[in-house]
């Protein structure tokens, strides 16, 4: 018989739950909640539900949002030419955080991978294809992660897509300006020989 309340047992055991959280920091969690004042706690609950309820994915993009179309589709100063293809909603935070790309974004909500089992069809590709097809894009930018399946996905995607006037751009990528070769990994080291430019 475990000597904890059944209601902080189903709490670790919730906590435990999430990404990258095991059954100690799901008990630091637990008591963390116990511990901070009951307005505290209750705003975290408030803050999950409310996101539960209130969030999903914008029509156009898919990126998430609280309305049918996410405030960056609804953006009139946003570039209408260039696209660039994403596979999490994430990946578009971590882009607009450098405030360099003004353009609008694509989310794919995953990559194609065979081994576990996710393939095109599960993918918001049909989706990315009538926009292209329907719009003004000049540009699209292959932002997958550098990845076996990323890099997967983004060959299929440019298949697809030749047939489109459109240039077709991958993220670049190689060794970081002021980093030692010797120090650098023999994978980054590759994709900067792959990919090196014109000097």
């Amino acid at each position: 018989m475990t000597p904890l309340a059944a209601s902080v047992t189903r709490v670790i055991e919730e906590f435990a739950k999430l990404p990258g959280i095991g059954k100690k920091s799901a008990e630091r969690l637990a008591y963390h909640i116990l511990r901070v004042h009951k307005n505290e706690a209750l705003a975290l609950a408030d803050a999950i539900r409310n996101v539960r309820e209130n969030v999903r994915y914008c029509q156009i993009c898919y990126n998430l949002s609280e309305a049918e179309t996410c405030a960056i589709c609804q953006d009139p100063q946003r570039d209408p030419t260039r696209l660039c293809v994403v596979e999490q909603p994430r990946d578009v935070m971590s882009l607009e955080q450098t405030g360099v790309f003004r353009g609008l974004y694509h989310v794919l909500l995953g990559r194609i991978a065979p081994l576990d089992g996710i393939g095109p069809d599960q993918l918001t590709i049909e989706p990315l294809i009538e926009r292209v097809r329907n719009g003004r894009f000049q540009e699209i930018i292959m932002a997958t992660n550098p990845t076996v399946e990323g890099d997967g996905t983004a060959l299929h995607l440019t298949n697809l897509l030749a047939e489109f006037p459109v240039e077709i751009t991958r993220l670049a990528r190689g060794v970081t300006p002021g980093s030692v070769l010797e120090y650098t990994n023999k994978e980054v080291l590759a994709d900067a020989l792959t990919g090196r430019q014109k000097w």
